[in-house]
């Protein structure tokens, strides 16, 4: 069950989600703020819980207090030391000047006049949020947040009546807070000035802060048609998979596979009441940028210019149809809620424009009937011929510089004016906001609400089947199981999930054990590539492209990657999505792509070009630095984390890429040598989701995939994450790097623990109840850290599959403080100096009962979470279960006693190991301030964690990258010692915890 409203976000809707909506089984899930949108989102386990706490939820968007204290701590304020804060504030300086914030900003207000509101950033720039006051924000609350403005979406199972009794009681006590209903009001998209035709073409050039200045992206925007025209819309979207789908599309194809131009051909269709198109060529050579820009100008002009390829095209639109069926079973809630909303925004009030999307897919049938002449029109009028906008991305060094010189010499002025005592009063002002903010709601308005049983929860069920080696997981009794035993068994594992779909989602599990380790990074190359290499079948060579488009035209998906989403990111899963009727087909793709697929030099070298091309890109992210320089100190070689990840691939693909020019043959031999440790028969677990009575031979069908192999091997074990890290993954301590990155302006924090290492470890629920008590949104780390400014988000995360606990703190300012501030926290609830609140203990238990049942909220996802629990973590299915009835036994003291034993230790120098990345400017004050807590740091830039895996250049190959890397170290030490001698320019998740699945 889901609430949409669309409606800033501020500290009442937050308040909303500790104080009440935990009650009642109910999640506030997210704010989403667009452009037109802003979007509050509430999931809730069950309409008894759903319907109480509506109200309230609606009460807390429409009515709220919007108090000064509230703005002041949540949007912006200056502390006691003259520096700017605020959650909104930090969030915005931390992507202000990021490449594609810069990208898209100037992008906008290039596209639209000064009146069109789309030309402005949401969240505001920090220019205009330091001068922004409480009372314009309750002025535009009034405005805006009213029920005419406000469209209230609900999806899952609704008790009509019900639901009507509550609105109507809800709406008669807000008539005297709200804009009278009958007053004019005008739809803000609507009835507004509307975006302007372009004359001609625009072009800007816009520079991000980055040291690295080899590769920047371009962006090309183009105006498409009308919102209202849903045929028209759903042509648009078919050409543009024409285009840039995949790598057999005329721009994908062109520019990244053969010419080698760009990285990646994206591209962004937005919903407006003229939709925008917008390609964005990403890994471009800095100084091709204005070629790379005409050439695709050109090739689309060539495509214009020639007979379509309708059979394509066809495929195409097919691809689509399938994307909307398969869209409205595995994603039923943004299926129904995003064109709802967009309705509410832009369509006609009657409803005829929601109906006209919404009702059938004949908009297909009519497309797949256009001509060549009516494509090539359409083409020509969107893109070819229309006027558009160019925006370069290029990236610079000095800009960081020159960003960081402005605001300590804006921040010393300020000081300078306030004195001494403005900014004692400052500090002040910022502690009574914080008082105000935390006094609490009475214990009696709260006990109102009556928290509902967990009957009234109903998860989605699939039934379990196996066969071949599955078997020996434990005989099963089910009508499914007896529709499998009925076919012909093969040796293979397969795991069958038997859902009510349309489609089937077949998945097939490598290990990586066989793999030698010297030839792990490899696998990167062979995975990208593992979809769009030639083939031979039948005695023919097939082009990679006819490949890709016999793919397209086959499956709803298909993807490989390691396997995260299955809990185990040591192994590689291969997936293929297809309507039931295409299941052997399925199979034989399976077969054909492990089997048949041809390495080509032509193909692996053009891959590695590209893989090198983004890594630039990744690594300007200080989020995921932080994570992927513990992977490659935390983990041994032998892990597919390490092996696979940026920074091994930074150095690894540079000497693969020269390998290929000098010895190919040995590239091609290795790859060939990785396929063959992977594709074995007793290496393989496989997966089947589907409706397994609507199947064919749902076993037998399989002897395709393993016609002429040896079966006879046993089945080899699972690799695991625990048994490869290395000795500081396994015993953390006395560990810390902290990393500069001129490419940001904030600091990440990542901190690693021992945790349990098993599901069945008994201290598991309690672990569980304490983590989620302690990450709660408006909860003690959330008040200790982003209620004060010092943080955009912190959270303490479960890692069972590797037996750790870790800490992160995203976007801060001030990266001491925050981990001070959070380990606080932690040390007064275990030494009773803070008391546990019932009411937040109650909140914890219901969001792990909420996040069980979130994450089975669709039959895929469901079935997904039965083979996890069965396959990867050797669990009962009924997991959850048994899980949740011991959550509910958890007591306070054994909460205490997890915080003291398993979580304290992360804030212990002795048991943990610290990664920060960091602005320079950051640096010295981040090392002493954790030196004082014990933390012996190294400060070491990106390549110091580099590794070759034993590939060794040839003669002067890294000459250059090992030149610039010293030439940033220095950079940055001469930034530090001129520029903030004293540290006082403070400027201001990614993963979900395995335990939740």
């Amino acid at each position: 069950m889901s609430a949409t409203s669309q409606s800033p976000h501020f500290r009442e809707i937050q308040k909303f989600v500790t104080d009440y909506a935990p009650a009642c089984l109910t999640q506030y899930e997210s704010t989403r703020t667009a452009t037109d949108y802003t979007e509050y989102t509430l999931d809730s386990a069950g309409w008894e819980g759903f319907a109480q706490i509506l109200p309230v939820y609606l009460e807390h968007i429409i009515v709220p207090t919007l108090t000064d204290s509230a703005c002041y701590t949540e949007v912006h304020h200056v502390d006691g030391s003259g520096h700017d804060a605020g959650v909104v504030y930090s969030e915005m300086q931390a992507e202000q000047n990021e490449k594609d914030m810069l990208l898209f900003v100037n992008n906008k207000r290039m596209l639209y006049p000064e009146e069109v509101g789309f030309r402005y950033e949401t969240f505001g720039m920090m220019d205009t949020l330091r001068d922004l006051t409480a009372d314009r924000i309750r002025e535009y609350h009034r405005e805006m947040y009213q029920p005419k403005n406000l469209c209230l979406v609900i999806v899952g199972a609704v008790h009509h009546s019900n639901l009507l009794h509550v609105l109507e009681n809800f709406e008669e006590t807000i008539l005297e807070d709200i804009p009278k209903p009958d007053a004019p009001f005008k739809r803000p998209w609507v009835d507004s000035p509307q975006a302007p035709p372009l004359k001609h073409s625009l072009v800007g050039t816009v520079e991000f802060p980055e040291e690295d200045e080899t590769s920047g992206e371009v962006m090309v925007s183009f105006f498409g048609p009308n919102r209202l025209d849903s045929q028209l819309c759903r042509a648009i979207v078919c050409l543009l998979r024409y285009l840039a789908g995949s790598s057999a599309s005329v721009l994908e194809n062109t520019l990244v596979e053969k010419e080698q131009l760009a990285s990646a051909v994206m591209y962004d269709y937005e919903s407006r009441p003229t939709t925008v198109v917008s390609f964005n060529l990403t890994g471009v050579s800095t100084e091709k940028l204005e070629h790379v820009e005409a050439r695709f100008l050109e090739i689309l002009t060539g495509v214009a210019a020639k007979p379509i390829d309708l059979d394509y095209m066809k495929d195409c639109i097919k691809a689509e149809r399938r994307q909307v069926k398969f869209l409205a079973e595995e994603s039923s809630s943004k299926f129904f809620s995003d064109p709802i909303i967009k309705d509410f925004l832009f369509g006609n009030r009657d409803g005829s424009t929601l109906q006209g999307r919404m009702k059938n897919l004949r908009d297909y049938d009519t497309l797949e009937a256009w001509n060549d002449s009516e494509w090539r029109h359409r083409l020509k009028s969107w893109f070819v011929e229309a006027p558009h906008v160019t925006m370069f991305g290029r990236p610079s060094a000095k800009i960081a510089k020159t960003f960081k010189r402005k605001e300590k010499a804006r921040v010393s002025l300020r000081k300078k004016d306030l004195g001494e005592a403005g900014l004692k009063e400052l500090d002040k002002k910022l502690t009574a906001a914080k008082a105000e903010n935390e006094v609490e709601i009475p214990k009696e308005v709260l006990e109102r609400f009556e928290v509902p049983g967990t009957r009234s929860i109903h998860f989605i069920t699939t039934i379990t089947a196996r066969s071949g080696a599955a078997r020996a997981m434990g005989s099963l009794e089910n009508p499914i199981q007896k529709i499998i035993d009925q076919d012909s068994d093969l040796p293979l594992f397969i795991h069958f999930e038997h859902t009510q779909s349309n489609f089937a989602n077949l998945t097939v599990v490598l290990g990586t054990e066989l793999v030698p380790i010297a030839l792990r990074p490899l696998l990167s190359i062979y995975m990208d590539n593992f979809f769009s290499s030639p083939m031979q079948r039948d005695g023919t060579i097939i082009d990679f492209e006819k490949v890709i488009m016999g793919l397209e035209r086959e499956t709803v998906g298909y993807e490989i990657d390691a396997g995260q989403r299955i809990g185990n990111s040591e192994v590689i899963t291969i997936k293929l999505q297809v309507e039931v009727e295409k299941y052997q087909a399925a199979i034989l793709w399976f077969r054909d792509l492990m089997f048949s697929s041809i390495f080509d030099i032509e193909r692996i070298k053009a891959t590695t070009t590209r893989m090198l091309a983004d890594i630039p890109e990744e690594k300007r992210n200080g989020s995921n630095m932080s994570s992927v320089i513990e992977l490659i100190v935390g983990t041994e070689p032998s892990s597919l984390g390490r092996a696979c990840n940026t920074l091994t691939s930074a150095v690894y693909l540079k000497r693969v890429k020269q390998t290929l020019e000098n010895d190919p043959e040995t590239i091609l031999e290795q790859l060939k040598q990785i396929n063959a440790a992977l594709c074995q028969p007793s290496n393989l677990r496989i997966l089947v989701i589907a409706n397994i009575e609507k199947l064919h031979h749902p076993v037998s069908s399989w002897q395709a995939l393993i016609e002429g192999l040896d079966t006879t091997m046993p089945l080899k074990p699972l690799d695991t994450r625990l048994s490869r890290l290395s000795n500081s993954g396994s015993n953390p301590g006395n560990m810390a790097y902290i990393v500069p990155m001129p490419s940001i302006d904030s600091s990440f924090l990542l901190i690693i623990s021992k945790g349990p290492s098993s599901f069945n470890d008994p201290a598991i629920p309690a672990l569980m109840v304490a983590t989620a008590y302690l990450n709660a949104v408006e909860g003690p780390l959330w008040t200790a850290t982003r209620g004060t400014g010092l943080a955009y988000g912190t959270n303490i995360y479960q890692h069972v599959d590797s037996g750790q606990l870790s800490l992160s703190i995203y976007r801060t300012p001030d990266a001491t403080k925050a981990f001070i501030a959070s380990k606080d926290v932690v040390q007064d609830l275990v030494s009773g100096k803070t008391a546990m609140d019932k009411f937040a203990l109650e909140g914890a238990i219901s969001s792990i009962v909420l996040n069980f049942a979130n994450a089975e909220d669709t039959m895929l996802s469901a079935a997904q979470s039965s083979f996890i629990r069965q396959v990867i973590r050797d669990l009962p299915k009924n997991w959850p279960e048994i899980v949740l009835e011991r959550v509910r036994e958890v007591t306070a003291e054994e909460i205490r006693k997890m915080m003291k034993e398993v979580v304290l230790p992360l804030f212990d120098a002795m048991k943990a190991n610290l990664f920060v990345t960091c602005a320079p400017v950051m640096e010295k004050k981040i090392v002493m301030g954790f030196g004082e807590l014990g933390f012996k740091s190294e400060v070491k830039p990106l390549a110091f964690f580099q590794d070759d895996y034993g590939l060794k250049a040839g003669e002067g190959a890294d000459g250059e990258e090992a030149g610039n890397d010293a030439d940033m170290d220095d950079e940055e030490e001469e930034d530090d010692d001129s520029e903030d001698p004293e540290g006082e320019n403070d400027e201001d998740e990614d993963e979900d915890s395995e335990i939740s699945e």
